[in-house]
Order: structure tokens, then sequence, then C-alpha cells
């Protein structure tokens, strides 16, 4: 049985974090592209966040 490991989930996520590095932004702007859909993400518990990392990349590599 295959078993979802931090290491497994951080290999197919972003946090918000990462896009904040990524983009060269803000937390606040991070939230905002998050509550506009702009790609796909899910919140897991304790408020925290999760970004697809293919919807993110597929976004990015539209957006030059």
């Amino acid at each position: 049985m295959a078993h979802n490991t931090p290491s497994a989930v951080q290999q197919r996520c972003y946090t918000v974090d990462d896009l904040r590095v990524i983009l060269n932004v803000s937390r606040s702007t991070v939230y905002q592209l998050l509550k506009r859909n702009e790609f796909r993400w899910f919140q897991i518990g304790g408020g925290k966040y999760r970004i697809s990392k293919k919807s993110f990349d597929d976004w990015l590599d539209c957006q030059s």
C-alpha cells in the first residue's frame, strides 16, 4: 500500500510561501490569486493552502 509521505505531497504541491518566492510578491498577493482561482488549490488543516504544481506551472507559462 502506498503512503502519502510529506515528500510525496511536496513533489506535487506548492505552498503560499513557495509562490511568494517564485513570483517575488507578497503573501497577500498570493492570497488574491488564490481567491481569483487562477490555478487549482486546496486547503488543509490549520488554514494552510496547497497549490497544484502542474496547475500553477501551466498558469505561469501562459503569463509570458
